[in-house]
């Protein structure tokens, strides 16, 4: 069975309350009349399925738990923010950090991604299609950021352990980063998170970003590199 949940101009905790009931029910759920509002399914349970019509505001599907979610145009700020499970795909233009501290699961945008794009993520994977905003993968911990079309500035800026990869132009490297040529078990390890999704090319030209680690222990001596942050 599908529920229809109307959005219009109701209040966001009724709207969220009602698909909270659909969900625990084990509905299907299709959100109409969206008129991009933000705080859109929140705290979704695991094997809840859920799709939106139109664009959504900031931060649709955060701190899911296992949800299915799909967007079908564009997203606003913080799209699975603080996510720990499940799959959000962004069917157009998602804005800025995209996944922002987010510890596991998927986020798939089909086009491109705002600044900050995996802020913080301390798991997971996001993938895009397009191209990545200005200093995405800012201070991220684990996981593994993934961009079809490209990078803008500061890309990778102050990375922890997760990982960016981008195939196409990069605008400019962020502070502490070291571009490295992956090995084919690794680009393996990417090409099954796509696989999936149906993006798989073996002819894409890598760029793997890493940290270049002079950030994690402070020394007096190179305070220059952390003024740049």
């Amino acid at each position: 069975m599908t529920h229809i949940v109307d959005v219009g101009e109701r209040h966001i905790r009724e709207i969220n309350e009602e698909i909270q009931e659909a969900a625990a029910r084990g509905d299907e759920i299709r959100v109409v009349n969206t008129l991009s509002r933000h705080n859109l399914g929140v705290g979704l349970p695991d094997g809840c399925k859920i799709s939106f019509e139109g664009s959504v505001g900031y931060y649709c599907g955060g701190l899911n738990t296992g949800a299915r979610i799909e967007v079908e145009r564009n997203a606003g700020w913080a799209v699975g923010e603080g996510m720990s499970k499940g799959h959000i795909t962004v069917g157009g233009y998602a804005g800025m950090s995209v996944g922002a501290a987010m510890i596991n699961g998927t986020i798939h945008v089909k086009g491109d991604a705002g600044p900050r794009c995996g802020v913080a993520m301390k798991g997971g994977n996001i993938v895009v299609e397009g191209k990545i905003g200005y200093q995405s993968g800012f201070m991220a911990h684990q996981g593994k950021i993934i961009a079809l079309g490209g990078a803008g500035e500061s890309c990778a800026d102050a990375l922890w352990s997760a990982e960016v990869w981008v195939a196409g132009d990069v605008d400019s490297l962020g502070v502490d980063v070291n571009v490295v040529e992956p090995t084919a078990e690794e680009v393996a390890e990417v090409d099954a998170i796509l696989d999936p999704l149906g993006l798989v090319d073996s002819s894409r030209n890598w760029r793997k970003m890493v940290a270049g680690e002079r950030l994690w222990y402070f020394e007096s001596r190179d305070a220059s590199a952390w003024l740049m942050i």
